[in-house]
């Protein structure tokens, strides 16, 4: 798994990994319907609402980490 980082795009985060928009709704962020998404970087979303980038990154990344895991049980 590649790792979501602070400079990853909103956009194109999002529609790699649609389980995440339930982090950004749990953050406040109403970033997935905004304009902004399509060139803000997950960082610059999250600094311009006040938001703990590092906590959020660290969400997003847990949250891809278990429905990957989940996806790979259920493969097998």
């Amino acid at each position: 798994m590649e790792k979501v980082t602070a400079d990853s795009s909103i956009i194109e985060t999002v529609q790699m990994h649609p389980e995440i928009v339930n982090i950004f709704m749990q953050y406040g962020l109403g970033c997935i319907g905004c304009m902004a998404a399509n060139f803000e970087t997950i960082g610059q979303g999250a600094a311009a609402h006040g938001i703990d980038v590092e906590a959020l990154i660290a969400d997003i990344n847990d949250c891809i980490a278990e429905v990957e895991g989940n996806d790979k049980k259920e493969a097998k």
